[in-house]
């Protein structure tokens, strides 16, 4: 097993190019299951979650290749199973996102229930309600959700989420697009990456609007077309960068980094002290002297991310004062705080609320990543604190930053990766 070894105190100075959103690549490879023939999808990060997507995808039947251009191609022509088993399931949540196209396209699917990071319980029922709304027959038999659609093809009808559910408005929309009639989907996530999906469909013939808003409106057809679609850039991986540029003092340029999909963290940043300005075709961050503490609470989007929580911890556990971080969407997302203190951050937990008091100094640690962003913000305090830190169990970090040793060292970052 990998681990990362930093040697702190080097400011970050240069450009970094933010690759394609993980968050947005998965459920659009996905949405390629609802066109029987070849899609194109560019600009896919090389991470561990879109390598176990390929498997699944070609458990499925489904055809993988690359074009002359790095784009790849993937091609639905040879769908030959509509059941995604547990072996490949488990290794990653969002491959329940493979429900919706395979039921809106086959009329029938089995899907194995989800895995991923233990941030959450994070349950799919929204998923189910919804499918249900949309004329669906769901059984629970086995550790599998087996859905049926009678007559083999969904129905359009009004879905309204309980609560604000990413994953279940993103496989809730593709399901849609082939139903039969009008579906309208109420209390919808608005998150940046579900504008991204629905652009993707719109590019196969699809017809939806109010992507980006609660209200989603999709007029179902017979069948979608071919997929030409570039993915978006990464947010989160742009929201990493700009807290590791604060943290150490540097100055870096995002390449590619959209200014539009970080309001909510742009505003945090510029209370804290940190300069973000457009540049270009990126986003130019840089810092010098005192960070300045700010509170702040998730929330679904335009929120602050769940997703940067953990990094802006890092931020202000270097700031001058004392804050209050609240995570109001994932139950169990302070998995890095005792790792944090272990590198001298004074941070005390009650509740779904982190109280942060600002040190003078981080200091190195061999701590453990728990969770995906728990394992960059482990890395980025890394980078800033004094002397030696090693960051064990870094496989979750390979399921979402693409080369972030890489990246962190050709910014001046001194990064390995280590075989334990």
């Amino acid at each position: 097993m990998d681990k990362l070894v930093i040697e702190g105190g080097t400011p970050l100075r240069g450009e970094v190019r933010i690759s394609g959103a993980k968050n947005a690549a998965l459920p659009i490879l996905f949405a390629s299951l609802l066109h029987a023939g070849p899609n194109k999808i560019a600009n896919l990060p090389k991470l561990v979650d879109i390598r176990t997507t390929f498997a699944l995808l070609i458990e499925l039947g489904v055809g993988i290749r690359k074009d002359a251009e790095g784009a790849s191609i993937v091609d639905g022509s040879t769908l030959l199973s509509d059941t995604a088993p547990y072996d490949l399931v488990r290794k990653m949540r969002a491959s329940t996102l493979c429900l919706g196209p395979i039921l809106g396209r086959t009329g029938h699917a089995r899907v194995s229930l989800p895995g991923g990071c233990a941030i959450g319980s994070r349950p799919i029922d929204q998923h189910l309600q919804g499918f249900e709304q949309l004329g669906a027959k769901i059984e629970l038999t086995g550790g599998y959700i087996e859905a049926t659609a009678p007559g083999g093809r969904l129905k359009g009808g009004r879905v309204i989420f309980d609560l604000v559910t990413v994953g279940g408005t993103e496989n809730l929309l593709m399901a849609a697009t082939l139903a039969e009639g009008k579906t309208i989907l109420e209390n919808c996530a608005r998150e940046p990456e579900i504008i991204d999906l629905a652009d993707a469909l719109r590019s196969m013939g699809a017809h939806i609007r109010g992507d980006g808003t609660s209200v989603i409106e999709i007029e179902g057809v017979d069948a979608l077309g071919a997929m030409d679609h570039t993915v978006m850039p990464d947010r989160i991986e742009a929201g990493t960068y700009m807290a590791a540029a604060a943290l150490t003092h540097g100055d870096v340029l995002l390449q590619g980094a959209r200014l539009r999909d970080l309001d909510a963290v742009m505003s945090k940043m510029a209370m804290a002290g940190v300069e973000v300005r457009r540049e270009g075709s990126g986003l130019r961050v840089r810092h010098h002297g005192e960070l300045h503490a700010v509170d702040v609470d998730t929330s679904p989007h335009p929120g602050f991310p769940t997703d940067l929580q953990a990094q802006f911890m890092a931020l202000m556990a270097r700031s001058s004062g004392s804050c209050t971080i609240t995570e109001n969407v994932f139950e169990n997302r302070f998995m890095h705080v005792p790792e944090l203190t272990r590198m001298g951050a004074d941070i005390k937990t009650r509740g779904n609320t982190a109280f942060v008091r600002g040190v003078d100094e981080l200091t190195g640690a061999t701590v453990m990543a728990t969770d995906l962003r728990a394992s960059a913000t482990l890395v980025i305090a890394g980078l800033a604190a004094k002397g030696t830190t090693e960051v064990l169990r870094i496989y979750h970090l390979d399921r979402g930053y693409e080369t972030i040793e890489e990246k962190l060292a050709a910014l001046g970052g001194k990064v390995e990766r280590q075989s334990q």
